[in-house]
C-alpha cells in the first residue's frame, strides 16, 4: 500500500517524473467504491500476522476502519496475551483481539489472511495455512516470479516455490483482474510501487525509451521496519539524508521485472535510494528519454488517460509540485510531468 507523486519540469528529452509514496489510507476518503466485489452488507473475517511491527499496525488501522472487515485473529510472537492497544496506544479505541502465537491461532472462522512477517520467515508460514483461505503477503517473499532470483537476492533458497507459481503480484492499478481472482497476492514493495505506477503505462505505450532510465528515491525510517538497529537511530540519522544500497538495493529486480514484462523485453535502471530524516513518507523521481517525436504534453495526457478512474492516484495539474506532506497517512499517490 504504497502511493506517488510527479512533479513537471521545463526541460526538454529528458522529463522527470517524481513520485512519492506513504503507505496508509485516506483521510477524506478511505475506500474506493470501484474495489469493493463484496455483497452489501458481507462481512469478512481477517487474520493479521504479525500485527506488531509498523506493517501490521497500518494494516490493522486500515482494516478497524473498513465497514465489512472484522478482525477476528492478531498475532506478534512476541507479544503474546498483549492487547494490541498497549503495542499501539492510538489505536485503544478500537475493538481488536489480544495478540496471540502464531501456533495458537485458530484460523477456523477466518476468511482471509493479511501476513506482516519479516522477509524470509513467510513462505513456510503461508504453504502450512488452510487452502480455502486468501493471503495477502506484505513481505517480499512471494515478489519475484523467478525463484532462482530470489535465492541470490535474499540469500536463501525459496521454500515454497509451488505457491511461487500460484502468486500474483498486487500492484492493484496495473492488474485488478488478476488480483480479483487471486487466492495469494504478493503486496508490492515502496519503492516498486512508486516506480512502476508512472512508468509502466509510459513504456506499454512506448512513449518513453527502456535505455538510461535513472531514478533517485528517497523514504522515511520507518521503512526499515520496527526493529531496533543501530543505523537507524535518531542520532545516526538526525540532520542528514544518504544514500544506501547502492551496489544492489532488494527493490532493483522487482521493478526490472515489472518494467520488462510491460516492455516485453528486458529492462535495466540506474536505481539510487536515499534514507531522510523523517518518519514515513516517500518520492521518487525518474529521468526517462522520450521516444522520437513525443513530447512532456504526450507524457501527462496518457498518465492522465490511465489514471483518470482511479482512485487513488491522482495526477496534478500544471506545474504543481508533490510534497510528501500532502499525502503521508493518506492512500494517494500524487504524480506530475
Amino acid at each position: 500500500m504504497q502511493w506517488f507523486v510527479f512533479k513537471t519540469t521545463p526541460k526538454v528529452g529528458r522529463p522527470s517524473l517524481r513520485v512519492r509514496a506513504p503507505v496508509a489510507s485516506s483521510p477524506q476518503k478511505q475506500y474506493s467504491s470501484k474495489t469493493a466485489e463484496i455483497k452489501s452488507g458481507e462481512e469478512l473475517h481477517i487474520a493479521v500476522l504479525g500485527a506488531s511491527g509498523y506493517t501490521g499496525a497500518e494494516i490493522v488501522r486500515l482494516l478497524a476502519n473498513h465497514p465489512q472487515f472484522h478482525i477476528k485473529v492478531m498475532t506478534a510472537d512476541r507479544k503474546p496475551g498483549e492487547q494490541f492497544g498497549s503495542v499501539f496506544p492510538y489505536l485503544i479505541t478500537q475493538d481488536l483481539p489480544n495478540l496471540g502465537a502464531i501456533k495458537d491461532a485458530d484460523f477456523s472462522n477466518v476468511d482471509a489472511v493479511f501476513c506482516c512477517l519479516p522477509h524470509g520467515t513467510t513462505q513456510e508460514i503461508i504453504e502450512g495455512l488452510p487452502k480455502q483461505l486468501k493471503i495477502v503477503d506484505l513481505s517480499a517473499d512471494f515478489r519475484l516470479s523467478d525463484t532462482n532470483e530470489y535465492a541470490e537476492w535474499y540469500g536463501h533458497s525459496h521454500r515454497a516455490p509451488e505457491l511461487q507459481q500460484e502468486a500474483v503480484y498486487g500492484l492493484t492499478e496495473v492488474l485488478q483482474d488478476e488480483i480479483r481472482n487471486a487466492r495469494l497476492v504478493a503486496n508490492p514493495g515502496c519503492y516498486p510501487t512508486s516506480i512502476q505506477l508512472p512508468l509502466v503505462p509510459l513504456i506499454k505505450a512506448k512513449l518513453i525509451k527502456l535505455s538510461n532510465i535513472i531514478v533517485d528515491a528517497k523514504s522515511g525510517v520507518s521503512g526499515a521496519g520496527r526493529g531496533a538497529k543501530e543505523a537507524n537511530l535518531y542520532t545516526e540519522i538526525a540532520e542528514g539524508i544518504h544514500a544506501y544500497g547502492t551496489k544492489g538495493h532488494r527493490h532493483v529486480p522487482e521493478i526490472e521485472q515489472g518494467l520488462s514484462e510491460a516492455a516485453e523485453s528486458k529492462v535495466t535502471i540506474s536505481f539510487t535510494p536515499n534514507l531522510i530524516c523523517m518518519k514515513r513518507g516517500m518520492q521518487s523521481t525518474m529521468f526517462v528519454e522520450m521516444a522520437p517525436g513525443v513530447t512532456v504534453s504526450d507524457l501527462y495526457q496518457h498518465l492522465k488517460s490511465t489514471y483518470e478512474g482511479e482512485e487513488f492516484v491522482k495526477l496534478l495539474h500544471g506545474i504543481s509540485v508533490p510534497h510528501t506532506r500532502h499525502v503521508v497517512g493518506s492512500n494517494y499517490c500524487f504524480m506530475n510531468v
